[in-house]
């Protein structure tokens, strides 16, 4: 059985139970003193355990006692070790009683398997099972469904399907309805929605039927992926089962409908909801309020806030966040605060998400003096602005010009604020590049570079593309070159950055070639590629050599971008014959 825990990781086949030496936990040492009756209950207070060192003190207290505290009191200490988070310690404590022979039973194996889950080593996690092999201690779904989270945690969908499917096959642990919920919400956070769906369909056929949070999550999954018909059909097929939609399942279908803007599909659930007793909460509420605001109607979520205030359920920072939201999309600022002052009148907290709302729509209305007042504002409340607080700013000052007041404000962030991300830095690139500022742009550039963080290829795309609009075309270019030195692959941006390079500067074989060269590498060219190409001829007036791109950008289903038309527009004043070469134009001249 030693042998039956394997699971596929980078370097291939790992067999998990015999590597748990790699991971620094334990030795294979017979060990007897599992189910030893020695260790008593005595009276240690838990509750005064604040801190790692009142622990380590405590857990040596423990070890010195005669007779020793149970294996319960052992567990207790351990858990209060993991609750506060201090996880290599309690890796280290275990050692310890390992060491020093002191019982260990299945729960504090199951707080290690936990513990080394939550610092995303699902792999050490994997060493303690043998453990309960050498020691005769059965598995339990507890372990399993554990280790099912470390695993999904760390996005290794496939190691969780091959284990589920050899616990089912081999008959190792009868699932549950907890761990077929683990497994299925696994599967549907990340996207595998047709998996979710398989599994219900085995679900069904077993001992373990699916209950209502089996199915929610299912329903869940399917609104999500935008397929309200199989969620819909799934919700009738779980009726006649007799089992009843709640509030989870209802929801999930309400915010499905909401995003493909079916209003009145939405009203006839709610209607549904309430007719089975099902009140919509505040959650349900919102969601409904976020897809309204999303869909530029605030005015209609704000009647639905005061529908939801007459049902006697409360606004919460959500509901308030959003229809602030949706009043900033729409440049109604003054609405958007005159919510962000209601909520605060009716004893709601604004968070930082609410700030940095308001702050992002006066940015972009330009009103940095508003912006900057609300900044200081939060730390007057005793909060702290986050990354997007700072970066939100910083854009909103390179946005109207205050480049001294941009850099001061970066520099402020530096020494208070919290460490830069590469949005910030990629705000800075295109600021200094967008007013001609190249040296700047290229020093930040090669500081970062020496510090050799992992950019990735978007960073590397604005300084291509800064130094492209800047005329430095052959700097662009030899950055675009060693990109494949550091193992980074040019995307479809890239090259068409590089392409409208060349083309604004007349170098129009260079431009087709590196198109060609995109092809071969197996990067397909997109609307804007062409729009580019095409624009690059217009502007330098080279009509025959235009026909031919735009031949091929039709026959891929591409078409003209506002740029695109207008020189179009343009073009037939200078040279007539143009519009033979535009079949939809000369179409509509000729009527």
């Amino acid at each position: 059985m030693a042998r039956i825990f394997m699971l596929r990781s980078h370097n291939g086949i790992i067999p998990f139970l015999s590597t748990f030496h790699y991971c620094s936990a334990i030795s294979t040492r017979p060990y007897s003193s599992y189910h030893s009756n020695t260790s008593i209950s005595v009276n240690i207070k838990f509750e005064k355990v604040k801190c790692l060192d009142d622990a380590v003190t405590l857990f040596h207290q423990m070890v010195r006692m005669k007779p020793l505290p149970s294996v319960v009191d052992f567990s207790k200490l351990l858990k209060t070790m993991l609750n506060m988070k201090h996880y290599s310690a309690v890796i280290s404590l275990f050692r310890e009683m390992w060491t020093l022979d002191i019982p260990i039973n299945d729960f504090i194996l199951n707080i290690v398997i936990n513990n080394y889950c939550l610092m995303h080593h699902a792999d050490c996690a994997f060493s303690v099972l043998p453990i309960y092999l050498k020691n005769g201690i059965p598995f339990d779904v507890v372990t399993f469904n554990t280790l099912f989270r470390g695993i999904f945690a760390e996005n290794k969908v496939k190691d969780a399907v091959e284990l589920f499917k050899k616990l089912v096959r081999e008959k190792i642990c009868e699932p549950d309805e907890v761990m077929y919920a683990t497994v299925m919400n696994g599967l549907s956070k990340r996207g595998h929605t047709q998996k979710t769906l398989s599994l219900l369909r085995l679900m069904e056929q077993g001992n373990t039927k699916p209950n209502i949070y089996i199915y929610s999550i299912v329903i869940d999954a399917l609104c999500k992926d935008g397929n309200l018909d199989s969620a819909i059909n799934l919700l009738n097929e779980m009726k006649l089962k007799g089992i009843r939609p709640d509030i989870v399942t209802y929801s999930s279908l309400i915010d499905g409908l909401c995003k493909l803007g079916q209003w009145e599909k939405v009203t006839t659930l709610f209607s549904e909801m309430v007719n089975h007793n099902i009140y919509p909460n505040v959650c349900t509420f919102n969601i409904v309020i976020d897809g309204l605001c999303k869909e530029g109607k605030v005015e209609d979520a704000e009647e639905v806030m005061k529908h939801m205030v007459e049902k006697g359920v409360k606004p919460n920072i959500i509901t308030y966040n959003a229809i602030m939201d949706g009043y900033c999309l729409h440049g109604q600022l003054d609405r958007a605060r005159r919510n962000f002052d209601l909520m605060i009148e009716k004893c709601t907290e604004p968070n930082i998400i609410s700030y940095n709302i308001l702050i992002n729509g006066y940015c972009k209305q330009k009103k940095l003096g508003e912006a900057m007042q609300l900044f200081r504002e939060i730390s007057q409340q005793g909060s702290k602005p986050d990354i997007i607080t700072y970066n939100t700013i910083l854009q909103g000052l390179f946005e109207v010009r205050r480049i001294g007041d941009a850099e001061k404000f970066y520099a402020e962030m530096l020494s208070v604020g919290p460490i830069p991300d590469l949005i910030t830095h990629r705000t800075l690139l295109n600021g200094y590049f967008k007013y001609g500022l190249v040296e700047k742009a290229m020093s930040l550039f090669n500081k970062l570079e020496r510090k050799r963080e992992d950019l990735g290829i978007v960073f590397y795309n604005v300084v291509i593309n800064g130094l492209c609009k800047n005329g430095k075309l052959d700097e662009a270019h030899a950055i675009f070159e060693k990109l494949s030195l550091m193992g980074l692959f040019p995307d479809v941006r890239t090259y068409t950055v590089m392409i409208n390079g060349f083309c604004l500067q007349g170098l129009f074989d260079e431009a087709k070639d590196m198109l060609r060269r995109m092809e071969d590498n197996n990067c397909f060219p997109n609307n804007v590629t062409y729009n580019v190409i095409v624009q690059g001829f217009l502007r330098f007036n080279k009509i025959s050599e235009m026909t031919t791109f735009m031949k091929e950008m039709a026959g891929r289903g591409f078409s003209f971008d506002a740029t695109t038309t207008e020189f179009l527009v343009d073009i037939p004043r200078e040279n007539p014959s143009v519009l033979d070469m535009i079949p939809e134009l000369h179409l509509k001249n000729t009527k």
